[in-house]
């Protein structure tokens, strides 16, 4: 299983359904790798058509198949609405190491609510680094002689 780093390129969104009824709403992204999370800036009043650009750095380790993505709507004074999600499978990124900006399907409830755009960039852990077998001892370097 691939270690390394996931640089992620968040560029922008297109045709998000917009939440907000009385104006544009101010959509952001929840980036989820595994057990880390991390958060975009809120793109204010740019409605349906929001961009980003900026990147983020997750920790790839073992068990890490898919980089998950939540489109929100940050709201003042009540609870921030879920525009939708994205789920994107890394095994291609594990061997290609990059993907240019690419587009991906934004669902809510099993429905198609927009496109999100993201670039991704895998840099693998030098297996030196990893795990030195050298360096975790064992039997030989136990100092126990017959």
């Amino acid at each position: 299983m691939p270690q390394g780093s996931l640089e992620v390129f968040l560029v922008n969104a297109k045709g998000l359904e917009n939440t907000d009824y009385l104006c544009n709403m101010d959509p952001y992204v929840i980036l989820i790798c595994r057990t880390q999370e991390q958060k975009s800036s809120v793109a204010s009043g740019q409605g349906s058509e929001p961009e980003w650009n900026e990147a983020f750095v997750f920790n790839v380790s073992e068990g890490v198949s898919d980089l998950r993505l939540k489109i929100m709507d940050s709201d003042s004074t009540t609870a921030h609405d879920l525009v939708g999600e994205a789920t994107i499978p890394l095994d291609g990124l594990f061997i290609e190491g990059n993907i240019p900006p690419t587009s991906y399907n934004v669902v809510k409830d099993g429905h198609y609510c927009g496109e999100i755009r993201i670039g991704l960039t895998f840099t693998p852990q030098d297996r030196s680094e990893r795990c030195p077998e050298e360096n975790f001892g064992g039997w030989k370097e136990s100092g126990y002689r017959d």
